[in-house]
């Protein structure tokens, strides 16, 4: 047996090793490049036709998953490390306007890539009080994340007795870990409008601001250092990711879905796909959501490898239209957000009475746009031609429960498009060129989650810490993706899989 030096980790590595990886989401993919590198034998098993998980685009080549990346010092360490760069594979460009708000036609707020832009923008449109109340929760927030970064995101599985350890009694009473991220919001904010902008990162981890706690105001600092565009959107990192995989050895299969994880002496032993085939491993990395682990949807043998996630405590859902269309009226960005008039009402609506609101806030990624800054513009309000949405709204994630009727997608659609009017923006859709996904689209894309598309919501002050770890209960299967520590995003997915690929190294070598 050859053995190969591993200074990431300390330990030294058999090369014969097999190791299966079911999923090709961002996690997957990012264990895979780290095993592989390592000398192990991998195969990551994919059932959709490409990989990419979550990321992904529809028929007319529309991002219709994450849309944007940010923490870019996250897949710049898993390339260094697997000895490239991330430039030789992706052309990334940072983005100058991060985003544009809109409340009417008349009230619009961007926000820059410079700090000082953002400051300003925001005095001329609520006050110089707001303005000194961004930068003291833009500083809140960089505090936040730095005192997260180490001893929770890339910890292996932290409690909260081991955070308040690492950092000390009285930085974790500085991060208000008790407080909910909307009144955290109230703190620096008076203008609801801002608190609306500001608490919408909660649904960056799936999550409402009114129930997560103020923790999650870490995520504005991430976007504030930093948004990156790619060439050719998304998929294209997901592209280079699995190139990189197979360039260490990896074998990356699509259009193989796995129907079980088979156990053998109480230890997982490898995988049966759906065709028959059987794939004996010496270790399994599971990176779809625990959720179909728990129901047994990958067998009999995985029913205890995790705890059964509650029904109730599952993350948003969404409903996206993929359009190809011109538009009018509104000088969209990369991205953008349409806000409703009532916040409270769009959270009680989702999870408490388990229906898309009334009057939803919107996000549109213009995916033919860039993120330049031209004096409040970006781009021509009004195209002749087509470009690429994606269009989105909140939902519950009861896909498995409820299947919306024709008429029921068209009173969202109504009431969303509705929205985008009164804020000044036309889309003039047509049927053909427009693709609609709902909840229940999600849950038959992600089993056992009803459309979820963040694991469990981060409602509470110790949710984050019920997340499972890279380790399930059962020996040789480990997990990785949104749903399991440190949470869910595309980055997040990428430190979830390089942890899941380190406990394996450690149990392989151990044994």
């Amino acid at each position: 047996m050859t053995l190969k030096s591993t200074a990431k980790f300390g330990i030294r590595m058999v090369s014969t090793q097999r190791v299966t990886i079911i999923g090709a989401g961002a996690g997957g993919l990012a264990a895979a490049i780290d095993l592989a590198r390592q000398g192990v034998a991998v195969t990551v098993l994919e059932q959709a036709a490409a990989p990419g998980g979550k990321i992904r685009v529809d028929k007319a080549g529309i991002d219709s998953g994450p849309t944007v990346l940010t923490m870019r010092w996250v897949f710049e360490s898993l390339f260094a490390d697997a000895g490239t760069t991330l430039d030789s594979h992706l052309t990334l460009r940072r983005a100058e306007l991060l985003a544009r708000h809109a409340w009417s036609e008349t009230e619009r707020l961007d926000l820059f890539a410079d700090p000082a832009r953002t400051a300003d923008a925001i005095a001329a449109f609520a006050g110089p009080k707001e303005a000194a109340g961004f930068n003291a929760f833009r500083i809140r927030a960089q505090r936040i994340f730095h005192t997260l970064d180490g001893p929770f995101m890339r910890a292996q599985k932290p409690s909260a007795l081991s955070l308040t350890v690492a950092t000390g009694i009285g930085r974790m009473r500085r991060i208000a870990p008790f407080s909910t991220l909307w009144h955290a919001l109230g703190e620096h904010f008076r203008d609801q409008r801002l608190r609306q902008l500001f608490g919408r990162y909660a649904t960056y981890s799936g999550s409402s601001p009114f129930e997560c706690p103020a923790t999650l105001m870490l995520i504005a600092h991430v976007e504030l250092e930093g948004v990156w565009l790619l060439d050719g959107g998304m998929i294209r990192l997901a592209r280079a990711m699995a190139d990189v995989a197979t360039g260490l050895g990896a074998v990356v299969r699509v259009n193989a879905p796995v129907a079980e994880i088979t156990a053998h002496r109480g230890k997982a032993s490898g995988v049966v796909l759906a065709n028959g085939e059987r794939i004996e491993s010496d270790a399994v990395i599971c990176n779809a959501d625990v959720a179909a682990l728990a129901c047994g949807a990958l067998g009999r043998a995985t029913k205890g490898a995790v705890a059964v996630p509650k029904r109730e405590a599952r993350s948003l859902s969404a409903v996206t239209w993929g359009i190809t269309a011109p538009t009018g009226g509104f000088p969209l960005t990369r991205h953008n957000v349409f806000f409703s008039r009532d916040y409270k009402a769009e959270f009680d609506a989702i999870f408490r009475d388990g229906r898309v609101p009334d009057e939803p806030t919107t996000y549109i990624c213009a995916q033919d746009r860039g993120g330049e800054d031209r004096g409040g513009q970006d781009g021509p309000a009004e195209t002749t031609g087509p470009e690429r949405l994606l269009v989105l709204i909140n939902a519950p994630p009861n896909g498995d429960r409820h299947v919306a009727s024709p008429s029921e997608i068209e009173q969202w659609t109504t009431r969303t498009f509705s929205l985008l009017t009164r804020c000044g923006l036309t889309v003039h859709r047509r049927p053909e060129l427009t693709t609609v996904t709902t909840p229940t689209h999600f849950a038959h894309l992600f089993p056992a989650t009803g459309g979820a598309l963040y694991g469990q919501a981060v409602h509470g002050s110790m949710a984050a810490f019920h997340r499972p770890g890279s380790r399930s209960a059962l020996p040789n299967l480990y997990l990785a993706g949104g749903s399991v520590h440190p949470g869910p995003g595309v980055p997040m997915a990428v430190l979830s899989g390089r942890l899941a690929a380190q406990s394996a190294l450690k149990d392989l070598t151990s044994r």
